[in-house]
This record gives C-alpha cells, structure tokens and sequence, in this order.
C-alpha cells in the first residue's frame, strides 16, 4: 500500500537552514510538499511532476529546492534562509498527474503524518 513517512523539521533560528524528507513507499506521478500554519489552510509549497521540474511558490522560490533519490525512494525538502512565515506543519504529498496540474490539496491521495518546521527570531 502506498504510504509517506517523513522525518527533519525542527526549530531554527531566522536565516538559517533545515532539510526535509519524505520515503515514499509506491509509484506516483506527482509529489509535492504542502505546509499549514495555525489558523490558516493547508498551502502549497513545491511540487515535481515526473520527468519535468519541480515548481515552486513565490515565497519560496529561490530559498528551497525540492529533489529527490531514486535508489532510496526519498524525497528531499532543502530550506535555507528561513523566515519567521516559514513556521507551519509541513506535509509530503503525492498523487497523479492532476494533482501537479490542480496543485490542490484535495487532488494528492496520499500524505504524510507532517512535520513541524518553527522559525525563531
């Protein structure tokens, strides 16, 4: 069955750097990484449709880079110069190829647990 186990996150002080992973157990066409803060909705962050490149919101293009090990089946979230907005729950995504094209949470049928990312200043 498939199934995303993620781990990392942590705290940080602003500006500096955290890696995040996420195994993923199965074949999917579309993985991405969501993060959700206290109070608001779940937003999406980064997303790789398979054989493109990966894409990126505004906020954070330029400060994270999303890649992946084909040999270890891992997924890779790399966050540097973070910023006191950066602190949320952070969740690996996957689903098919709509869910790269929607980027809507309701369209990634797997998630992960989640992993909490806060930024400090």
């Amino acid at each position: 069955q498939a199934q995303l186990v993620e781990s990392g996150g942590g705290s940080v002080q602003a500006g500096g750097s955290l890696r995040l992973s996420c195994a993923a157990f199965g074949r999917f066409d579309c993985m991405g990484w969501f993060r959700q803060a206290p109070g608001k909705e779940r937003e999406w962050v980064t997303s790789f449709h398979d054989g493109e490149q990966p894409t990126y919101a505004d906020s954070v293009k330029g400060r994270f880079t999303f890649s992946q090990d084909n040999i270890k089946n891992t997924l890779y979230l790399q966050m540097n110069s973070l910023k006191l907005d950066d602190t949320a729950m952070y969740y690996c995504a996957a689903g098919g190829s709509v869910a790269c094209f929607s980027l809507r949470p309701a369209d990634f049928a797997y998630w992960g647990q989640g992993t909490q990312v806060t930024v400090s200043s």
